[in-house]
């Protein structure tokens, strides 16, 4: 049992004791499917911007245009997190992907909706508190997504449309089902 929960926390990395730069804005990200729940806060904590944006590439590439800079991002890992990471990496300061149930261990509430998650995890960014896990390179990720697609359809001798929603969705491809 050591050893297995030891293995999980070498996956986790751990979080920076830098001092927290005065003109940074923080956003917490909570990620579906459609939309992209978001709060935006300033070192100080007071909330500069907060509300929904759809889940494509477009809509993000607009949103970010409304952004105070520099900024940085946090979120949570999902099936979603491997494009809008790679999407968004190139225009912030910093992208974080915490690990889920480490960030549902410090984010348990009572009273929860995707707008109480996306400050939750801005708030966990803006203190360096957010259990950040290993994204590894976009090659890796598609080369992985490419073996899951072969053992998946094989399986199913190519007649389920399961993995190829799948990776419809994990690369941000817009689609009607």
């Amino acid at each position: 049992m050591l050893h297995r929960l030891n293995s999980a926390a070498t996956l986790i990395q751990r979080t920076t004791t830098e001092a927290p730069r005065r003109d940074m804005y923080y956003i917490g990200l909570d990620v579906h499917k459609k939309t992209i729940s978001y709060c935006v806060k300033d070192v100080s904590g007071q909330i500069q911007q907060e509300g929904k944006v759809g889940s494509t590439r477009r809509e993000l590439d607009c949103w970010m245009k409304t952004l105070p800079q520099p900024w940085s991002a946090g979120m949570e890992a999902t099936i979603f997190s491997g494009w809008i990471y790679d999407h968004l990496l190139p225009h912030a300061a910093q992208i974080k992907v915490a690990h889920p149930l480490m960030l549902r261990a410090i984010a348990a509430a009572k009273k929860k909706n995707d707008q109480i998650d996306a400050n939750k995890i801005a708030d966990c960014l803006r203190y360096d508190f957010l259990p950040v896990c290993h994204m590894m390179p976009a090659e890796i990720r598609d080369r992985r997504r490419t073996l899951r697609y072969r053992h998946s359809a094989g399986a199913a001798d190519g007649a389920d449309e399961e993995p190829c929603l799948r990776t419809l969705m994990e690369t941000g491809v817009e689609y009607n089902k």
